[in-house]
């Protein structure tokens, strides 16, 4: 198999010498951890919130965790899908990839959960239109990756995609069919983050290497405001239903929004979870670390996690948990741990068919499906193709 660095050379053997006699090495683009880091941070809020949800009924502080996390963690990961997705019309192999790395893996999480649905509750309601629990974020990605072509051709698209958010809650045949609803209502923080590279807004501002003073103390404050605020008026947000406000999931009217300003607290939460993503992404670590490899492999835990969380939901064993702040920093850990361990290396090789397919069998052109020595994932996120490790090598870098 060969490997990256000889790619490498290889590439730099056939390119012609300069003017001067020397010969340009093509070397393979560097990896910059900070966007390692922010997914890897954004899929254990993904795996905490779950987690924690069935705490929410019997936990104030529960709740007032659970909503923070809510108001901006999806959003966070709305901007880096962004952030790596191309504006350009798709060449051939691009399409391929909305197939299969999008559509096929739908398919087959589909299929599981109706298995797993029949076994566990005896029913299941075989219909691709309707996205088991967090499968709805892949068809969000495909949708994401067709309109931005589209909107990029427009003037001021992101003031658009701001419009389009805000108006589509007013309409209820605008549902969860095809995740329409969340896709549309989450489509101006995928906008911002193309928009952010587009601009270069991240390399100008060279905000991945310098960071103020005052940067980390006020992301903190604003947290720390935040948190307050879920917790202290959680009993306001519980009647207004503010969860399912945060779910981008349903239109206005459905979730007791009948006012014709409705649409002006969606605005409000795009803004709270836009200053919050701010305050995340100013907090996440620059450097490298043990764990950020893992942020490269952030689809098989969003698409694993709910297999692991399923029977502790179904069961009630996270209800009645008392003391809360006992359970609640216990419920934290195991997040953490599951996001961890589902991005190990053992994983993700068993794993690998069914998140990462490579359907040949789909295509005229059985090379559109094939692995590439640069994978990647629908989040954008691009690796080296993996190779067996030597023996003589330090188990800790393994996974």
């Amino acid at each position: 198999m060969m490997t990256e660095n000889s790619r490498a050379a290889e590439a730099a053997a056939s390119v012609p010498p300069t003017a001067t006699g020397s010969v340009r090495v093509a070397r393979p683009k560097k990896r910059t951890p900070f966007w390692d880091n922010a997914r890897f941070a954004c899929i254990v809020l993904v795996v905490l919130g779950h987690a924690v949800q069935r705490l929410t009924y019997d936990s104030d502080i529960a709740l007032g965790l659970y909503l923070l996390v809510y108001a901006f963690h999806m959003p966070a990961f709305a901007i880096i899908s962004g952030y790596f997705s191309k504006s350009e019309s798709p060449n051939r192999r691009q399409m391929a990839r909305v197939i299969t790395d999008i559509i096929v893996p739908y398919v087959i999480f589909e299929g599981l959960w109706l298995l797993t649905k029949f076994l566990v509750e005896g029913q299941a309601d075989p219909n691709l239109t309707r996205p088991s629990w967090t499968l709805w974020f892949l068809l969000a990605l495909g949708t994401f990756r067709l309109v931005l072509p589209y909107l990029a051709l427009l003037r001021w698209p992101l003031l658009w995609t701001v419009v389009i958010s805000i108006s589509v809650g007013y309409l209820p045949n605008i549902d969860s069919t095809f995740s329409l609803s969340r896709t549309l209502g989450l489509l101006p923080f995928f906008a911002l983050g193309w928009w952010l590279h587009e601009h270069d807004v991240v390399a100008r501002l060279d905000l991945l290497r310098r960071r103020a003073w005052w940067v980390i103390p006020t992301a903190v404050a604003l947290f720390a405001v935040a948190g307050w605020a879920a917790w202290f008026f959680v009993d306001t947000w519980r009647a207004i239903e503010l969860r399912e406000w945060l779910f981008y999931d349903e239109n206005y009217s459905a979730i007791g929004g009948t006012q014709w300003w409705a649409g002006g607290f969606r605005l409000v939460l795009m803004v709270v979870a836009l200053i919050l993503s701010a305050a995340f992404f100013a907090l996440v670590p620059r450097r490298t670390h043990r764990w950020t490899q893992f942020g490269q492999y952030t689809m098989y835990v969003y698409l694993l996690h709910s297999f692991v969380l399923y029977p502790f939901r179904e069961s009630g064993v996270l209800r009645d948990l008392d003391p809360t702040w006992l359970w609640l920093p216990i419920v934290v850990v195991l997040s953490v741990l599951i996001a961890l361990g589902l991005a190990t290396r053992p994983v993700r090789r068993v794993f690998r068919p069914l998140v990462e397919p490579r359907p040949s069998w789909l295509f005229r052109d059985r090379t559109l499906a094939a692995s590439e020595g640069r994978r990647s994932d629908p989040t954008g996120s691009r690796r080296p193709r993996e190779t067996p490790a030597p023996r003589h090598a330090d188990p800790r870098q393994n996974g």
